[in-house]
């Protein structure tokens, strides 16, 4: 705690949907870390989740009771899935609000801002799910200021579950504290609900107040201050952890579940009780000199556990590469007791050595997959994939990225699903995305902590039972156009395929739709769904939040065509629908405009998202003469 004659600190940082406020006073060309010991603030977070999607708004107000001006900071963690819909600030009764703009256009009129010397504020990527939004502006003496932030996101079902989370590090004890006001509604049916926290003590506990109906949940959690306190007298909290709200909701129908509102259409599809399907794996391991250390044990670590965890009925391989290529075994072989075992032996004397040829190596395992299937040594009805795992760009062999991704493309013919693995920060992580996507697949970043042999696993878990494959789902012709993504390689066990559109004829009585794909058995499903009343499908209008039917829409297919960026049509549709619905995504940001008084020049703020593969992260930058000088 930093004490002065007038003021003393309140740092107050709440992650994921909570608030922060830094005080600072200018003090010789410094910034002093202050806070207002007469002043109060309060922070609230609302969120309802209509079929999965979540609608989320904060709210933090400051109140400066000192004499003199103080600069304030709003900061707050979103998820990174999350696309920012609105920020707004209320000063002294008026409201600022923002405005989605092209990123272009925003630049320019960012970078007028920064040449004039205003303050501007940008979102920046800052850990494994989360990106940071911060802003600040003067609150002059006497007055307060209120924020007000709302993003929104399709929740995505891993594991078997929806998962909410909170990081709450308060670090301070805090006056008013809603840590979180939870209202889900699902029209299925809420199969399980779990709220846990890993700071709750016996005394917090029974704090967290949940409430289930048959279709219908409200999660709460707001200590007093002394409620708050690691002693009856002391200043420190007990807050200070992750807070997790966990769910399903029920399965009844094979075909899934379709709900039909105001013109636009979203169906759920994860049928229970299917057959796992066996899997032909090939792990494509990087063992080149930057690996050495830490990423090699930790590789060690999580193939020896993902290797006790793979079914018998699965064929796999490992491939070993730097600057040349080592196969464990000259064709995929069956998970027996026996060959995993000497597996994990051979697992167990990874060393790391030589550059990275990554072409090659995704060739040669591609290859190898093909050679089995035309040998026909692996099991009908199997579903093939490759999980390469790297930690650097390459820098062996062929060395042209797009090259890579050209000759990989080529090589798997649609027929085998890719998934890429980038270990840390210093590879190009844009690189494995593409790739990854081009070939079926998806891309995931393993950070370099103490968990990293767990991301690993968890990664490993998600993609472990493949239920069906090539699933291909239809609609009635002539009913619906902008449909989203319809064909999907894999379903996994745990995981859920959504996919929505606009209909032609807002009052369809009869929806027509089917469901093909393979499996253990193939599947052929046909099923129909009517449109509904707003009041028949979502009674309760307290979990209701405009058209958000025709939002998830929009949002799922800003998404998808995200991915599909190499192709101009794509981007600008994307634009435009980013636009129309006001999402701050890579392609847009958003604008709030602030005048000062006295006829100083307006500030700036301008919300800017970027992409997992973006180069700036871990900070907010902040301009406008914040810092020490001299």
């Amino acid at each position: 705690q930093v004490k002065t004659g007038l003021t003393h600190l309140w740092n107050f940082t709440l992650f994921s949907q909570i608030t922060s406020f830094m005080i600072f006073r200018r003090s010789f060309r410094c910034i002093l870390r202050v806070g207002l010991t007469t002043g109060s603030y309060s922070v609230t977070m609302n969120c309802k989740v209509a079929s999965r999607f979540a609608h989320t708004v904060m709210t933090s107000k400051a109140i400066n009771r000192a004499n003199t001006s103080q600069e304030v900071f709003f900061d707050v963690e979103l998820p990174k899935t999350a696309f920012i819909t609105n920020f707004s600030m209320e000063i002294e009764g008026v409201t600022y609000v923002g405005q989605v703009k092209e990123k272009e256009k925003a630049k320019k009129q960012y970078e007028q801002a920064v040449s004039r010397g205003q303050t501007a504020g940008l979102v920046r990527a800052s850990g494994r799910k989360m990106e940071k939004f911060s802003v600040s502006v003067n609150v002059a003496a006497q007055s307060d200021v209120t924020f007000v932030l709302t993003y929104e996101e399709l929740l995505q079902r891993r594991l078997g579950e929806y998962e909410l989370m909170i990081r709450v590090k308060p670090k301070q004890l805090v006056h008013k504290f809603e840590v979180w006001d939870e209202h889900i509604y699902e029209p299925q049916g809420i199969a399980s609900l779990d709220a846990h926290g890993t700071f709750l003590t016996n005394d917090l506990l029974p704090l967290v107040e949940k409430t289930v109906s048959d279709n219908k949940a409200h999660v709460s959690f707001s200590p007093t201050l002394e409620q708050q306190r690691t002693c009856p007298d002391c200043e420190g909290t007990l807050i200070d952890g992750d807070f997790f709200i966990k769910y399903d909701v029920k399965r009844d129908k094979d075909v899934g579940d379709i709900q039909i509102v105001n013109g636009y259409f979203v169906h759920f599809f994860a049928p229970s009780d299917l057959p796992r399907v066996p899997k032909n794996v090939v792990f494509v391991i990087d063992v080149s000199y930057s690996m050495e250390g830490a990423k090699i044990k930790q590789t060690r670590e999580a193939l020896q556990t993902i290797l006790d965890d793979i079914h018998s009925n699965d064929y796999f391989n490992l491939v070993l590469f730097d600057h040349y290529v080592e196969f464990w075994k000259p064709s995929l072989t069956q998970a027996t007791v026996e060959n995993v075992a000497e597996a994990q032996k051979f697992v167990s004397g990874l060393r790391a050595r030589g550059a990275t040829d990554i072409n090659q190596a995704v060739l040669k395992a591609t290859e190898l997959l093909y050679q089995d299937k035309k040998n026909k040594t692996l099991p009908d009805n199997s579903v093939s994939m490759i999980i390469l795992l790297t930690d650097g760009d390459p820098t062996s062999g062929i060395t042209d990225q797009k090259q890579i991704q050209e000759n990989v493309h080529n090589a798997i013919q649609g027929n085998v699903t890719l998934f890429c693995l980038g270990f840390g920060y210093s590879l190009d992580y844009t690189f494995l995305d593409v790739m990854a996507q081009q070939n079926n697949g998806l891309a995931r970043r393993i950070y370099e902590d103490s968990d990293a042999a767990l991301q690993l696993k968890g990664f490993y878990s998600e993609v472990a039972s493949p239920l069906l494959s090539e699933v291909h789902m239809q609609y009635q012709d002539n009913t619906v156009d902008s449909l989203t993504q319809s064909h999907f390689k894999q379903l996994f066990n745990g995981s859920e395929i959504v996919v929505a559109g606009r209909l032609t004829d807002n009052d369809l009585d009869n929806f027509l739709f089917e469901i093909s794909a393979q499996g253990v058995n193939d599947i052929h499903l046909q099923g129909e769904a009517s449109a509904q009343k707003w009041d028949v499908l979502f009674p309760h209008e307290e979990y209701i939040f405009g058209d958000f039917t025709e939002r998830l829409w929009a949002y799922l297919t800003i998404q998808q065509l995200l991915n599909k960026r190499s192709k101009s049509n794509a981007t600008s549709e994307a634009l435009a629908l980013s636009l129309k619905y006001s999402f701050v995504t890579p392609l847009t940001s958003m604008v709030v405009t602030k005048p000062q008084r006295d006829e100083e020049p307006e500030d700036m703020f301008i919300a800017d998202k970027l992409t997992e593969g973006g180069h700036q992260s871990g900070h907010v930058e902040l301009l406008g003469g914040l810092g020490c000088s001299g």
